[in-house]
């Protein structure tokens, strides 16, 4: 799943597209309304791309974790953020049983949920295909290896 160029900007609803750099300001674009506005340093937003989740071991990308949700939910939406915070662990604990207990807080479940679940609404979550590996693939007849004798 790419997340890049996509920001979140706290107080304000929704998750925006980078269009632009100017001078002083970034250009970002409403994934919602497609309005497009500057942003500044003090505005401080969260690219998306950036975002992981401390786990026991090591960190997980937030892209790692949405694509864990998009398998676990065949496509579909997950589960609501403003459901009950008991469901909410249990579902968490679900997709990244292993995610730190002391460092990873309800209100961080609920906005990896509610991002995953914006992004899943608007179309715009869809899996990376890996090439598939052909186990036989044809060698032409001048790209055989040389026998020896």
């Amino acid at each position: 799943m790419d997340l890049k160029n996509l920001v979140s900007i706290p107080g304000k609803p929704g998750l925006y597209r980078i269009v632009s750099q100017v001078k002083s300001a970034t250009i970002v674009e409403s994934l919602v309304d497609k309005s497009k506005f500057p942003i500044y340093m003090s505005d401080k937003a969260l690219e998306l791309e950036g975002v992981a989740i401390y786990t026991q071991g090591t960190e997980v990308l937030l892209r790692d974790v949405m694509d864990i949700i998009y398998k676990k939910e065949s496509g579909g939406p997950g589960i609501e953020a403003k459901s009950d915070p008991v469901l909410v662990k249990k579902y968490f604990e679900e997709i990244l049983p292993d995610y730190d207990k002391d460092k990873v807080y309800l209100s961080d479940m609920k906005k990896v949920l509610n991002w995953y679940n914006f992004l899943q609404s608007h179309g715009l979550i869809k899996m990376e295909e890996n090439p598939e590996v052909n186990e036989n693939p044809e060698v032409k007849e001048d790209e055989k290896p040389e026998e020896t004798k």
